[in-house]
């Protein structure tokens, strides 16, 4: 149903649905739920915290090994090891801490996982990410004196505000900075985020429902 969703809002809005990946958020989602999920068509999955990735994930990415796991979450630079051992993708890449050690450690185990710049782009206190107006510097810091393999910018937007400014400000910083990947909506605004140019939308509540369980 979402991935149906998904190809009607890429209609709508003249995009490709070829190029928007639905990432499926499993969360607190058991490994046998996921591997349903994998069955019925899902090939993309995001977790938020590298334990509980550590604990699920190895065994399903042996069984499937054309799954793709992205960490959408917050990235401690004492795990970024275990998030470049585990995962092809990390997307919340938002300080020059943990581009440093981000690379380190892929120099370390010769990967070149795709990273993602996490911007704060409702500038909020409580929420991490760059400041829209520093993503030019960060982008160059983080692809010259880092090495990093930068493709993109994600977002999460101010709760209880239409996400349509937000997703437009992302999108207007990834054409500036020539970067092709955008990571951006949910399950409640991932229409939104089509037809405003999004890559990935990272979807969980409208997948697996509302979790049970908060880690």
């Amino acid at each position: 149903m979402i991935k149906d969703k998904i190809k009607s809002a890429c209609k709508i809005y003249s995009r490709d649905a070829a190029r928007v990946n639905l990432i499926a958020v499993s969360k607190t989602i058991s490994a046998e739920k996921i591997r349903e999920t994998i069955k019925a068509g899902c090939n993309i999955f995001g977790e938020n915290y590298i334990k509980e990735a550590e604990e699920k994930w190895p065994q399903i990415k042996k069984d499937f090994p054309e799954i793709k796991l992205h960490f959408i979450g917050n990235l401690q630079s004492n795990k970024a090891a275990q998030a470049v051992d585990l995962f092809d993708s990390i997307q919340t890449l938002d300080s020059e801490k943990l581009a440093l050690v981000l690379k380190k450690e892929i120099l370390k185990k010769n990967k070149n996982p795709e990273i993602f710049i996490q911007v704060n782009i409702g500038e909020e206190e409580q929420k991490n990410g760059i400041a829209p107006e520093k993503v030019k510097d960060f982008i160059k810091f983080s692809r010259d004196e880092c090495g990093l393999n930068i493709v993109g910018l994600m977002c999460i937007p101010p709760a209880n505000e239409s996400a349509t400014p937000y997703f437009a400000l992302l999108a207007k910083l990834a054409r500036e900075n020539s970067l092709e990947k955008l990571s951006m909506g949910m399950s409640s605004d991932f229409e939104e985020a089509i037809a405003l140019g999004a890559n990935y939308v990272r979807v969980g509540t409208a997948i697996f429902g509302e979790r049970k369980v908060a880690l």
